[in-house]
């Protein structure tokens, strides 16, 4: 069964408004995008998609993934939903402080009623990643295929982190010692009877282990997403770890590969824990949702993700070209019999099991939105629903 679930950057503002320039410094633009999110939201929830996502960056002046906390994103979510499960495509774990994630997404799991995803990031983009993570260990950002010490030392840290994470919610009290955190970070003391006589962790005075609280109501924890693994290296870490990958769009035939060898390293059968990211845009006919996409995904695409080298993940590695994007399923958009198409088309050569469609919300009006929302979920859907 193929599991639908939306992802949002979100960026704020219309073209037009972005076009003027510093869109993000507005705070009409961005209330916009919350009120229209929370109906997309809800719409959704009544449909039945599985989950919704954000994105974590910073400082985007430009109106582009303003989504400085998707954790706070999904509680904005689950407050106004009632089986919506929300998550995060993703936390950039290199530049922030894993017990404070952990901490954070048990809280969200516990005010969500246990519907809390995990989705954790390396990160790429320098301008906000070197600031973010100069407080803890100096990791800098990792652009895509780029394999150098900066992308070395980025997934040392991911991983590091993303250990630490799991142990702080799934054993009693904690102690690490690693590259970039050491927990705790030395002698400490911590002479207080009540620990003495309630707690745990403490030894003749001395801090020997903390406990990360509250737990996950999930256990032994909520589902883990990896966006968006592209190398061979990251899916086998996904597949030893028990991560969902979600994968970008990629040449056709790399995808498939990374499927397989996901399949090979974890046991599991073709598809069983990959999932995708696509444009999504359906309109009455093929002419008018691509006017819409070329307005928002292309625009996107062209003016924010380019520059930091995702096109080539899409290109022919023989000739330099990029697939048609349509005919490929690279992209879902058109009409509902052509996106129906289309997903027949990635399903047939992919079978993953989620889908996460990516929604532009300001690019697109909220009326495209939460048509594009239902017509995926009534018309589209049920069709595909033998080869899911």
């Amino acid at each position: 069964m193929l599991r639908a679930s939306l992802f949002y950057l979100p960026s704020v503002g219309s073209r037009a408004e972005i076009e003027q320039g510093r869109v993000g410094l507005r705070g009409e633009p961005y209330d916009r995008m919350l009120a229209e999110l929370a109906g997309q939201a809800q719409l959704a929830d009544e449909l039945g998609y599985d989950s919704i996502s954000f994105t974590e960056h910073h400082f985007h002046v430009e109106g582009f993934e303003l989504s400085n906390n998707p954790v706070l994103l999904d509680l904005f979510v689950a407050m106004r939903t009632k089986r919506l499960r929300v998550g995060q495509l993703g936390l950039v774990l290199p530049a922030e402080n894993p017990l404070r994630i952990a901490e954070d997404i048990a809280m969200l799991d516990h005010m969500s009623g246990g519907r809390a995803n995990a989705g954790f990031a390396r990160g790429y983009q320098r301008r906000w990643v070197d600031v973010m993570a100069q407080q803890t260990h100096g990791i800098h950002g990792a652009q895509p295929h780029q394999h150098d010490a900066i992308d070395e030392a980025n997934r040392a840290a991911f991983e590091e982190c993303f250990a630490i994470i799991k142990q702080a919610w799934t054993q009693d009290s904690l102690t690490y010692q690693g590259r970039y955190w050491r927990i705790p970070p030395g002698p400490t003391p911590w002479s207080l009877e009540a620990t003495a006589k309630w707690g745990l962790g403490v030894k003749a005075g001395v801090v020997e282990a903390i406990s990360v609280v509250p737990k996950p109501v999930q256990k032994p924890h909520p589902p883990i997403y990896q966006p968006f693994a592209s190398s061979e290296r990251s899916i086998r870490w996904c597949a030893r770890e028990g991560v969902i990958a979600i994968l970008p769009p990629l040449f056709p035939p790399y995808e498939r590969h990374l499927c397989e060898l996901y399949a090979e390293v974890s046991n599991r059968p073709l598809g069983q824990g990959v999932g995708v990211v696509r444009d999504l845009v359906i309109a009455d006919s093929d002419q008018e949702a691509q006017e819409i996409w070329r307005a928002s995904g292309a625009f996107v695409g062209r003016e924010w993700f380019k520059p930091f080298g995702f096109a080539k993940a899409m290109e022919d590695p023989a000739t330099g070209e990029v697939p048609d994007l349509f005919e490929h399923g690279m992209a879902l958009v058109g009409s509902v019999d052509t996106v129906t198409r289309q997903l027949e088309g990635l399903l047939a050569r992919l079978p993953i099991t989620r889908l996460f469609a990516w929604m532009y919300s300001g690019l697109m009006s909220d009326a495209q939105i939460l048509r594009t929302i239902e017509l995926f979920r009534t018309r589209v859907l049920p069709r595909v629903a033998d080869l899911a």
